[in-house]
């Protein structure tokens, strides 16, 4: 039964030990397949016709597989289209218990590493059921189970050889408070007075001031734990409207989502806040509880450089001390390359997301729309970090063309395989993700060729359970289809991928194809008329060892 914390205090450390000990890290996280799902879109538990963790059918479940047929069958007429599009805002049913249920279908496809979305307790008031609006740092959200449902999580993925890694919040919490007369407040350097902090109704009901520890918030209230109710525990300056300017975009608002101070100074002399030290307390806690084997750190643009620092350490060192050698720190770090391998360099942090220029780059080489060497080049020496790039491409970032924001398309975000024919080289870019260099995530979906497109987020965020906002615009139908042509391919490409470690290690190069297709003049295949339709060749090297791969972009 799930024991209310509500202060740091409560918890006990020495009495945490995951069931079976703890999971040891893998020698190498670039040998791993990363799949990253948000928990409240994949899975409820209550399908029929798939088969379960060991490999059965199961006929119990109440929601029918998806078939083409059925597309778009919560469209119909403009009522019901409205009513798919609304669901697209909240929570619409996934659980810890329903991903739980479909690890095997992950072990399956391939993957070995689970990247979930903050599953943390969200504020009551608001449907952010993308995890990204904590309330309380120690609880699971309620409309995803308890914790005691994702040491169950961690363990079902564990005995099936598959990690866990958690996705966190440092730079913020979420809308817990609200701003004294409730008028327009964008940064400008300075601070703002606070109303309170805001109640489970969302008004700002409760002091903003130290608690009194005989009469404390109601639970959904507030923040949690206790010792991040303090206000110097915010830097309270109003909302980022410059996302460029430092130091605006470390200082203020993600949107009403409210920035955390974390201290101050520089990286080297960083003098840390109670507030950061608590976070780390909370975050110390769940890898001891849940036997969590790393964290994706949200927003680390938006961190001090010491911030990012002082975490990576903290973390670093109780993970060792545990038993957790390897401990995976993944950080979104947004604004180029340059920045991002300068964050690595100076905070310690495992990896990078690769958010900037590589899903650009996979998902319009596979469709013909730029030039091979343009991709591979990201991999090569280069002088903007100064380093063998290769090295630092290979288990310093992880590679993806999909995900559950898509900055990089504005107001026009869109799956790869809402273009009417990418579904024909869906399993193309799957290949190139995995087969070239770096650390090869999937968004759920895409091995099921999700088409999601729109002005919004939610449309890139559909449901694999069904629900009321299924993929392809349906309702009451799962995506969890092994013998999908894209699923089963899929499959086989990475498990040659996990028998070779050429394909998971050291080097890799374009290689030249024979113009006109003479067998005499080779060049290096290339756009002509703005578009490019040939065979891309590479190859993979490693200890004396090279494998030639290609896909056709015709």
């Amino acid at each position: 039964m799930t024991t209310t914390v509500q202060r740091l205090s409560q918890l006990n450390f020495a009495s945490l030990s995951p069931i079976g000990g703890l999971f040891p890290s893998p020698s190498a996280w670039g040998d791993q397949v990363f799949y990253f799902l948000m928990l409240a879109r994949f899975s409820d538990g209550r399908e029929n016709g798939y088969k379960d963790n060991e490999g059965n059918f199961v006929r119990s479940g109440t929601t029918p597989p998806y078939s083409p047929a059925g597309a778009e069958n919560a469209v119909k007429t403009e009522a019901d289209a409205a009513r798919w599009r609304k669901a697209g805002v909240k929570y619409v049913g996934g659980t810890l218990k329903g991903l739980e249920s479909k690890i095997g279908y992950l072990k399956r496809l391939g993957v070995t590493a689970l990247w979930i979305n903050p599953i943390f307790k969200q504020v009551r008031f608001r449907e952010t059921y993308h995890g990204y609006g904590i309330q309380n740092f120690l609880a699971v959200e309620p409309h995803f189970g308890s914790r005691e449902d994702l040491r169950e999580v961690v363990r079902t993925a564990h005995a099936n050889g598959i990690y866990v890694v958690l996705d966190i919040i440092l730079n913020h919490a979420g809308n817990v408070f609200s701003y004294s007369g409730e008028q327009d407040r964008p940064w400008t350097g300075g601070m703002y007075p606070v109303e309170g902090f805001n109640d489970k109704n969302g008004n700002p009901t409760i002091p903003f001031a130290k608690p009194d520890p005989q009469n404390l918030p109601d639970y959904d209230g507030a923040l949690f734990p206790v010792e991040l109710q303090a206000p110097d525990t915010f830097t309270r300056k109003g909302y980022i409207k410059n996302w460029d300017y430092d130091p605006e975009f470390r200082e203020g608002d993600f949107f009403d989502l409210k920035d955390i101070h974390h201290g101050y100074g520089a990286a080297d002399d960083y003098q840390v806040s109670d507030a950061l030290r608590h976070l780390c307390e909370a975050y110390k806690y769940w890898i001891a509880y849940a036997d969590i084997d790393g964290f994706r750190i949200d927003t680390v643009k938006h961190m001090d450089i010491g911030a990012t620092r002082y975490f990576v350490s903290v973390m670093r060192e109780f993970s060792q001390s545990i038993g957790k050698e390897n401990f995976f720190l993944l950080g979104e770090i947004t604004g180029g390359r340059k920045r991002a391998y300068e964050t690595l360099e100076l905070t310690g942090l495992s990896a990078a997301l690769g958010i900037d220029d590589i899903p650009d780059q996979l998902e319009y080489l596979v469709k013909g729309y730029r030039n091979p060497n343009e991709y591979f080049s990201l991999f090569r020496n280069s002088e903007l970090v100064n380093k063998d790039s290769h090295i630092w491409f290979r288990d310093k970032v992880v590679t993806s063309f999909d995900d559950h924001d898509q900055v990089r398309k504005g107001n026009q975000k869109a799956r790869f395989c809402a273009d009417a024919h990418a579904s024909k080289v869906a399993l193309n870019v799957l290949a190139l993700n995995a087969l070239t260099l770096g650390i090869p995530c999937i968004y759920y979906g895409s091995e099921q060729c999700f088409d999601g497109q729109g002005g919004s987020d939610r449309y890139i965020q559909e449901s694999m359970f069904g629900g009321e906002f299924g993929a392809f615009r349906t309702r009451g139908r799962h995506f969890f289809n092994e013998d999908h042509p894209v699923d089963r391919e899929l499959a086989k490409v990475l498990e040659i991928r996990r028998k070779n470690i050429v394909l998971r290690r050291d080097r890799q190069y374009l290689r030249p194809i024979s113009v006109p297709d003479d067998g005499v003049r080779f060049s290096l295949p290339e756009m002509v008329g703005g578009q490019i339709r040939s065979l891309v060749p590479w190859s993979r090297i490693f200890n004396g060892q090279e494998v030639l791969l290609a896909i056709n972009t015709d």
